[in-house]
C-alpha cells in the first residue's frame, strides 16, 4: 500500500518537555489509521505537526509524495489534509450552510459552484435539514457533524479527526462511526484520535500507540488489546480481561 502520509523520526520539544520523539508511521490509500495514548502522550501535537501549526524540531512530513514538512497550514490544507478539532467552535453567528461554504472556497472559487459543492457535503453527514441554522443552537453531535463537514468541505484526501466521538451518547457513536466509515469507503483516508475504545477499535485498520511521545506499539486492533505494553500504558489489565 502507498502512503498517502509518511512521518519519519518526528520531534518536538516544549521547553524542557519532550512532547514526540522519533515518530515514524504512514497513512495509506483510503485507509483509516487510529492514533491512541493517555492523555499527555503527544496525540494533538502530532496532529499540529502534521498539519502546519507546529514545525517539527527534527524528522520528515511528506503529504502525496511531497515533503510538508513545515509548511503553513493553509497550503497543507489545500494540498490535502484537513482536520477536525476536539472541542468543535462553530461560528455562532454564521449559519451551517455558510459555515462549510468557506470550506468550500478551498477549492471553489466562485460562491454559487461553492455553496452548491457544501450543500452536497452537508447531505454526506446528515445535516442538510439544518442548513439555516446558526452554530450557536447545534447539539453536540450536530457540531461534530458541523466540524467533519467543514473539513470535507476542503476536498481532503486525508481527514485528521481529534476525538470525534468525545461526548456522544452510545447511539450516536454508532452513528459516528458509520459516518466515518461512509467518508472512508468514499476515497479519503482517516488519521483518528480516539479516546472512545469502541470507536477506534471498530473503525482501524491500524493503530499507533503513543506514550511520553513515543510509539510503543502499532498494529492492528486485535493484536494490541494483548500488548503488555499497550496494557500498562493505556488500556489497564481491566479492558484486557473484558
Amino acid at each position: 500500500m502507498s502512503a498517502l502520509l509518511s512521518v519519519r523520526g518526528v520531534a518536538k520539544r516544549f521547553g524542557g518537555l519532550q512532547a514526540l520523539s522519533n515518530v515514524t508511521f504512514g497513512v495509506g490509500d483510503r485507509e483509516i489509521v487510529g492514533v491512541i495514548g493517555p492523555n499527555g502522550a503527544g496525540k494533538t501535537t502530532l496532529f499540529n505537526v502534521i498539519t502546519g501549526v507546529y514545525a517539527p524540531d527534527s524528522g520528515r512530513v511528506t503529504l502525496r509524495g511531497m515533503d510538508v514538512t513545515g509548511w503553513a497550514p493553509h497550503r497543507i490544507c489545500r494540498l490535502g489534509a484537513a482536520r477536525t478539532f476536539q472541542i468543535g467552535k462553530p461560528f455562532a453567528a454564521l449559519t451551517v450552510l455558510q459555515t462549510v461554504r468557506i470550506g468550500s472556497l478551498n477549492r471553489i472559487a466562485d460562491m454559487a459552484g461553492a455553496t452548491t459543492h457544501a450543500l452536497g457535503v452537508l447531505e454526506q453527514v446528515g445535516l442538510a435539514a439544518k442548513r439555516d441554522v446558526e452554530g450557536r443552537h447545534l447539539t453536540v453531535i450536530e457540531r461534530k457533524r458541523l466540524e467533519l463537514a467543514r473539513a470535507l468541505a476542503t476536498g481532503p484526501s486525508l481527514l485528521l479527526l481529534d476525538e470525534v466521538a468525545a461526548g456522544l451518547r452510545p447511539p450516536e457513536i454508532q452513528e459516528m462511526i458509520a459516518l466515518v466509515r461512509r467518508i472512508a469507503a468514499g476515497g479519503v483516508s482517516v488519521l483518528i484520535i480516539e479516546h472512545v475504545l469502541e470507536a477506534v477499535m471498530r473503525l482501524s485498520a491500524r493503530i499507533v500507540v503513543l506514550n511520553y511521545g513515543e510509539v510503543i506499539a502499532e498494529g492492528s486492533p486485535e493484536s494490541l488489546v494483548n500488548d503488555p505494553r499497550v496494557i500498562e500504558a493505556y488500556l489497564g489489565e481491566a479492558y484486557s480481561l473484558a
